[in-house]
């Protein structure tokens, strides 16, 4: 499961980043499926607290898979409060992705596909961590 929770952070940390850099570099952000990215990743909830979600997000990938490539090894496995501590940022992350999707849907009725995989990549990643 740990390393399947690697691969997963890397790729959400790969998806955050590219919204990243177009939102840095003021290109448009082009949806795979005819979803409105753009409008999505520029809008007024596209920042918690003042911090752009993507930020969030390659923060949280990051660290849940520097947790989880540290768990690969026996002999560190055995550690409740690496465990802990990545179930709680997985819950915590699902939360967030779960509000995100409903922001989408029901505040911006607008979709963003990037986000979509985002949030699916944080729900398996918290469906890995409980099992």
């Amino acid at each position: 499961m740990h390393f399947a929770i690697v691969i997963l952070g890397v790729c959400g940390f790969f998806v955050a980043k590219h919204i990243y850099n177009h939102k840095k570099a003021g290109l448009v952000l082009v949806c795979p499926i005819r979803f409105d990215c753009n409008t999505v990743v520029n809008s007024d909830y596209s920042r918690f607290f003042g911090i752009p979600v993507e930020i969030l997000g390659m923060f949280y990938y990051s660290l849940i898979t520097l947790l989880h490539a540290v768990l690969l090894f026996p002999q560190i496995s055995s550690l409740d409060f690496l465990i802990n501590s990545s179930l709680i940022l997985s819950v915590m992350a699902f939360l967030f992705s779960l509000y995100l999707i409903g922001v989408q849907i029901f505040a911006l009725k607008k979709g963003c596909s990037w986000c979509f995989v985002s949030a699916a990549v944080s729900t398996f990643i918290f469906i890995f961590s409980v099992l």
